[in-house]
């Protein structure tokens, strides 16, 4: 398991499937040359500060296809804590009101911001909001930013197929790939897609 965060692990003796995975790290270090996200009619981002219950739901619901395990692992006070913290920011993109994705960035790493979650729900992809959302993203860390070093995100070879070019189309650069092995335990539920499966 490598670094795997302790929480993460399973216990003694748990039943669990393996993935291997390509997790690829991307950076920026500057604003892209672009005007501010701007967003389509009936479409709104703002930030929200959600209780465990709320946030498990969409990241359960958002990250299921996609192998997001890690949070699923954290203790709820853990969570909790996590959620609360000032540095942590967390906004819902709503259509019409309703919830249709959400970005999370984590200061906690300073003068570094990391993207750590970002992602649409299932009935809202393929329709141009993963971008603007991407680009909003990328504007909530960089504007009014003192001190800032850049922005940095990574994704794995589990996510979708679109959210590498993704990132190198908003203006991530790509600076290191890693190879690894996730034991995710089976009572979490989730399916390890047959391309990384171990």
């Amino acid at each position: 398991m490598g670094n795997m965060l302790d929480y993460a692990r399973p216990a003694d003796g748990e039943k669990t499937e393996r993935a291997n995975v390509t997790v690829v790290f991307l950076r920026m270090t500057r604003p892209p040359a672009r005007p501010p996200a701007v967003l389509p009619p009936g479409v709104t981002i703002t930030r929200e500060r959600l209780d465990v219950g709320a946030y498990r739901a969409l990241y359960n619901e958002i990250g299921g296809p996609w192998l997001w395990w890690l949070r699923r692992m954290m203790p709820d006070d853990m969570l909790a804590r996590h959620l609360a913290s000032p540095v942590v920011a967390t906004h819902l993109l709503r259509v019409k009101g309703e919830v249709a994705g959400f970005f999370e960035t984590d200061a906690g790493h300073w003068p570094a911001v990391n993207l750590n979650y970002f992602g649409l729900r299932d009935g809202y992809i393929g329709r141009g909001l993963g971008r603007v959302l991407l680009d909003s993203a990328v504007d909530s860390v960089f504007h009014g930013a003192v001190g800032l070093a850049g922005m940095t995100v990574n994704t794995c070879s589990a996510d979708h197929p679109r959210a590498l070019p993704n990132y190198i189309g908003a203006g991530f650069k790509e600076y290191r790939r890693a190879q690894e092995e996730w034991d995710i335990p089976v009572r979490l539920g989730l399916t390890v897609p047959a391309h990384v499966r171990g």
